[in-house]
């Protein structure tokens, strides 16, 4: 029970990367709010994470959304010990295809999203508190037609360094997980692909990865698990590649 007492809260929690971090969460003794636009898969993902879970609909891009989400956490428990960056949206458009409307929905929900998730939440964080951030290992490779979508990741990591000095004082953590190919069905239907497609395009990068399979979810979990216990307290402003050591080897043609 590495998160016993603790109270977290999971943006994107109801699909997922953010559902699985949510179970193990409460399994490890933790109660989870999550967050998310469609209050009908919430609800669905706290029937399937249990009784130790809350939610709320709420835009993470929203600040008048969030505030709302931080407020329900401190008339409820008090408190916010691991605040989880996840909620993120991204598609392969190249550089000359990308619309204004693209690039506000992009960087809407990883940049604001992230930033105003955190500034709702820190007056409910005390000291030994944590902050996670859902980057990605594309941050650290130069894919085509992904520009946009790692331009917001890219921010959303520059936050780790900022945010760890900015916080020093308060003895808040801010740390992130960069997932690498992390097969979920929302990624798939955001990217476009048939179910067909994206197992071709599976079996194909697991043939890439050093680790001989692309990553699943339980991957990412079990590295949020640990960045919000314990035994995690002296690592602080860094990003955990969970990628299978796929950046390692970079380029190869994803």
């Amino acid at each position: 029970m590495r998160l016993e007492g603790k109270t977290a809260l999971i943006t994107g929690g109801g699909t997922g990367i953010g559902l699985e971090i949510a179970k193990q969460y409460t399994k490890e003794g933790a109660y989870v709010y999550i967050t998310g636009r469609r209050e009908n898969k919430l609800q669905e993902a706290c029937a399937a994470i249990g009784p130790n879970c809350g939610y709320m609909s709420a835009d993470v891009g929203n600040k008048e959304d969030m505030l709302r989400v931080a407020e329900k956490i401190r008339e409820e428990r008090g408190q916010a010990d691991i605040v989880i960056c996840n909620a993120g949206v991204g598609n392969y458009v190249s550089l000359t295809d990308v619309t204004e409307k693209e690039f506000d929905r992009v960087m809407h929900t990883n940049v604001l999203g992230s930033y105003f998730t955190v500034q709702a939440c820190l007056p409910l964080m005390k000291e030994g508190s944590t902050i996670i951030l859902n980057t990605s290992v594309t941050a650290s490779l130069g894919l085509k037609d992904f520009s946009l979508y790692i331009a917001a990741k890219s921010a959303e990591k520059s936050f780790i360094h900022t945010w760890t000095n900015e916080l020093r004082d308060r003895k808040i953590r801010v740390n992130a997980i960069a997932p690498g190919i992390i097969p979920t069905d929302a990624a798939g239907k955001e990217l476009g692909r048939s179910e067909e497609e994206e197992m071709e395009r599976r079996a194909y990068r697991a043939t890439l990865i050093p680790a001989g399979r692309v990553g699943h979810v339980s991957d990412i979990a079990n590295a949020a698990v640990f960045l919000g216990s314990d035994e995690s307290s002296y690592v602080n402003g860094v990003e955990i590649l969970v990628d299978g050591g796929l950046a390692a080897i970079y380029p190869v043609k994803l």
